[in-house]
């Protein structure tokens, strides 16, 4: 049964992995993320079902339109089998349990914010908003009917609701500090954010996040100045930096809290 349950969450990531693509593509365009259906960039002809199968369509079609041979980015193809990977992964840290039915949408949230800040440089409003919306939803809701998620690290608050607000009102302070000292230095994309952050990871896991996206982002920009990718003057996002270390802290940051704290 493991087996099969991974197989598919693997294929149900791809399905959303696929949508997210539809998300980045659109969304910062202002255009419709429902109509008009999946169509080629090239020659603008609507994608049939058989040539629209997540993952194994791009690689059938040895990633090119079938009509005009237009290729068809990458992205996409890694979009769906990282989101497929990261739906079982999923899985196989919480397996059947109410806590994967909240980690599962909270992961998802921040692929599109990724690729988006990746391409465009913004983070869209249309996704933080909402994302912390729910996330407080979730987080009132579960405190009425006394339901915590294991990912929530216990720091002696009674109510789950408590804690995400703290989490996300620390979130923004911390980058909105460094934002106002050094200005040009975070974007304001970035400060909603880290509270988007707090609010569905909590505390002390918002801090982690912060604390991973910091760095993992030195060293990636160390290595594209060593490399010369990058020069001293040019801006890396950073958004897509807290969205793999929110992802990676959902996963394992309840862990590497206990450890750290209690080794």
């Amino acid at each position: 049964m493991i087996v099969l349950w991974t197989v598919l969450f693997f294929v149900v990531g791809a399905a959303v992995g696929s949508f997210i693509n539809v998300v980045a593509d659109r969304l910062p365009e202002g255009k419709s993320i429902i109509s008009p259906p999946s169509h080629c960039f090239g020659c603008q002809r609507q994608i049939t079902a058989s040539d629209n199968i997540p993952i194994v369509s791009y690689l059938w079609l040895r990633g090119h339109c079938r009509n005009c041979g237009a290729t068809i980015p990458q992205r996409i193809f890694w979009t769906e089998l990282g989101t497929a990977m990261l739906f079982a992964l999923l899985y196989w840290r919480y397996g059947l349990t109410w806590d994967l039915a909240l980690v599962v949408p909270f992961c998802s949230i921040f692929i599109p914010l990724l690729l988006i800040d990746l391409e465009h440089g913004i983070l869209p409003n249309k996704i933080v908003y909402p994302g912390a919306a729910a996330a407080l939803v979730a987080a009132g809701l579960g405190s009425i009917f006394g339901f915590e998620p294991s990912y929530i690290v216990d720091i002696g608050f009674r109510l789950w609701i408590i804690n995400v607000a703290i989490g996300g009102a620390v979130g923004f302070l911390l980058l909105l500090i460094p934002a106002l000292l050094y200005r040009g230095g975070m974007g304001w994309g970035d400060i909603k954010l880290a509270a988007l952050i707090g609010f569905i990871a909590g505390l002390p896991l918002v801090i982690l996040s912060l604390f991973l996206a910091v760095i993992v982002g030195g060293l990636v920009a160390g290595i594209l100045l060593i490399l010369k990718k990058r020069s001293r003057k040019d801006a890396i996002p950073f958004g897509p930096f807290l969205a793999v270390a929110t992802i990676l802290t959902l996963i394992w940051g309840n862990s590497i809290i206990t450890w750290l704290f209690h080794s």
